[in-house]
């Protein structure tokens, strides 16, 4: 048997690969059983509280000095209420002596020390993945870790904002050093599962790991297919074959002819199926509880929280849009959970959450996980009738059914254009921009990649065409943090969107007309979306025309904030790459997005106005740089204070020749 690979899926692109499910047949929680019983769903416990120093005692301006609170936090639900009804497959958890479903997460609280310094706002990052990307995003940190901490403050801009930040898993079976969620196994239950491996090497034997144990370790209950691109028929060539090598663990033998790119998928029979929709109500009432909307017997760790708001980053912003769809942002006693949410770089998409065999670290890309579920309509914030679908439909309609709909502020990065259809956000699907509710305000980060921390550097990638996009969106980022929190303080409205809608400001990737680059035009593919069934594999039907921004001569995207390097640029930057020879070339390469520097004196293979006719000198650039950084400020895009550290960041002017 060889030894087991990193397959490159959608649970683990970008992440250090951990071992999926491996949850206890139960949880032994009776003795909070003995609490509360609670009609619809309550904290009902805090467990091994701690309060602990946060940084040396270190004070962030008015706020002060911070402290550490750490607890596991206990829940019941009587599944027979009607927001339990919402969490699929509810009606098989185990139940405790009062026919509760019991279950526990981690929590983790920043808390300034003294409560009257604070902003009495509660600022609730989901985690993603398990992991703390708020950080990196917005306190400065230059590394997004494999773990989950809050060791490194960075410039601990959170902090001086007063806010107490706050933590809690709600993905399962994460492992030791990632915040998650325990859940009840579903007894009994067995179904299909789907899983896609794309190896992104040529050995001729791989070993992966399944999400779910296998319920029948019989080969013929199980199909292996494989395909070069998604587009492409699943086939079962000569040469491929699998086995067992366990319930979790499947060994692949590799056909000849395909390449590391190969898309792999393995369709078996699984058990130890999970409510996984409890982290969405686990969410709502840990949030509901801190703001001291809980149950009497239980007393809040924290002083007075008058205001809530909600981040979620990639994975965890569908979380937030799929959260606020459902309808939990209503607590247990019909009261609004998050006054704010801030989704970051979800596209159009919700997730792949509430289901017994879910699997919320998929989600589709134009290669990857294509056809996974957590992106079908609604797409947007607008009740609207999809003319593709026929649904009628919207993100806010449960929540404007309850009169608990949060603020919302939407960004998306130009990867969430080609691999999120994040223009059905903003545009319907034939094409007719949409007027957002004046809660609503969307924001498009032009020419940046999907996710940087502070400080990221272009590099080279084995799998991708292009050098990496390397532009970090945390300026921008900030300004909306603030802009959000004078939102739901103050009733203080952010400034009008930034975002194109319509097809004025949209077309169709073929119709681009992007630059000439080493002598070719490239042509990159987008993320399309059909109308699809819950077959597994699903089916598609009707498709969606996706549609991508308008571009400058340079190829880079138009309609949208743009952060200083794009505003001032060396070079190209795409929120696309493509995948090099021996990895399914052609195709849209994950999230890396591109750069690509400028000549820098004219060349006849590149069709970009070279350095040299942009910036006469250093100090020319360096006005540029200035003129776009005040730019941004001006339009309240940009903090005041972050203007030397962002001049100080900007890309170096390459020497003369």
């Amino acid at each position: 048997m060889t030894k087991p690979t990193r397959p490159r899926t959608a649970r683990n692109a970008g992440l250090p690969w951990r071992r999926p499910h491996a949850l206890a047949a139960s949880l032994a929680l009776g003795a909070t059983a003995a609490l509360l019983g609670p009609a619809a769903a309550e904290v009902t416990r805090l467990e091994g509280l701690t309060r602990t120093p946060a940084y040396d005692g270190r004070s962030f301006g008015a706020a002060g000095a911070y402290e550490k609170i750490e607890a596991r936090v206990r829940f019941a639900i009587d599944p027979k209420s009607e927001r339990a009804r919402k969490v699929a497959g509810i009606d098989k958890a185990p139940v405790n002596a009062k026919g509760e479903v019991e279950f526990s997460t981690e929590m983790v609280i920043l808390s300034p020390v003294d409560p009257a310094a604070g902003a009495r706002t509660l600022f609730y990052e989901v985690p993603n993945r398990g992991r703390n990307l708020s950080f990196p995003l917005l306190n400065a940190v230059t590394k997004a870790g494999p773990a989950f901490t809050v060791d490194d403050p960075g410039d601990g801009f959170l902090m001086r904002q007063g806010f107490t930040i706050v933590w809690s898993g709600w993905q399962t079976d994460l492992g030791d050093t990632l915040m998650d969620i325990a859940l009840p196994v579903l007894a009994g239950v067995t179904g299909p599962s789907r899983e896609e491996f794309i190896f992104e090497d040529a050995k001729p034997v791989s070993t992966a790991k399944l999400t779910y144990p296998a319920a029948d370790l019989d080969p013929a209950k199980a199909t292996l297919t494989v395909r070069a691109k998604t587009g492409d028929a699943r086939g079962t060539p000569a040469g491929l074959s699998f086995r067992f090598v366990d319930a979790q663990t499947v060994e692949i033998t590799r056909p000849a002819g395909l390449d590391g790119g190969a898309i792999y998928e393995f369709i078996y029979p699984a058990r130890d199926a999970v409510p996984a929709g409890l982290g969405f109500i686990a969410t709502a009432d840990l949030v509901s509880f801190l703001r001291g909307h809980g149950p009497a017997e239980v007393k809040s760790p924290l002083g007075p929280i008058d205001h809530t708001m909600g981040l979620g980053i990639s994975q965890s912003g569908r979380f937030l849009r799929d959260f606020v769809f459902r309808g939990f942002n209503a607590d247990a006693g019909g009261k609004p959970v998050f006054d704010g949410v801030m989704p970051h770089i979800a596209g159009s998409r919700k997730t792949f959450t509430n289901d017994p065999f879910a699997q919320p670290g998929r989600y589709s890309r134009q290669h990857e996980d294509h056809d996974y579920p957590g992106d079908q309509f609604p797409f947007t914030y607008v009740d609207m009738t999809d003319p593709v679908s026929g649904r009628t439909d919207g993100i806010l309609k449960a929540c404007t059914a309850t009169q608990t709909c949060p603020k919302v502020i939407h960004t998306d990065t130009s990867t969430e254009f080609w691999q999120g259809r994040a223009a059905l956000v903003s545009t319907a699907p034939d094409g007719t921009a949409l007027t957002m509710p004046d809660t609503v305000r969307l924001f498009f980060l032009a020419g940046a990649p999907h996710f940087n921390a502070w400080g990221a550097a272009s590099r080279a990638d084995k799998t991708c065409l292009y050098p990496t996009n390397p532009l970090s969106v945390g300026p921008t980022l900030r300004a909306l943090t603030v802009a959000m929190k004078d939102w739901v303080k103050e009733g203080k409205a952010p400034r009008p969107s930034v975002f194109p809608a319509g097809k004025d400001a949209l077309v169709a990737p073929e119709a681009l007309g992007l630059p000439r680059i080493d002598g070719t035009v490239p042509h990159p593919p987008v993320n399309g979306l059909n109308v699809r069934d819950s077959a597994v594999p699903p089916k598609d039907g009707a498709a969606y025309a996706i549609l991508v921004p308008k571009v400058d001569a340079d190829g880079m995207a138009l309609g949208g904030v743009r952060e200083v390097p794009v505003a001032a640029p060396l070079g190209t930057y795409w929120g696309w790459n493509l995948r090099r020879a021996g990895f399914a070339p052609g195709e849209l390469c994950s999230l890396t997005g591109s750069y690509v520097a400028f000549p820098k004196t004219p060349l006849n293979s590149d069709s970009r106005a070279p350095l040299s006719a942009r910036y006469s000198s250093l100090q020319d650039y360096e006005a540029a740089v200035a003129k776009a950084a005040d730019g941004l400020i001006a339009d309240g895009l940009m903090l005041t204070e972050d203007r030397a550290m962002v001049l100080k960041a900007a890309p170096n002017f390459p020497a003369a020749q």
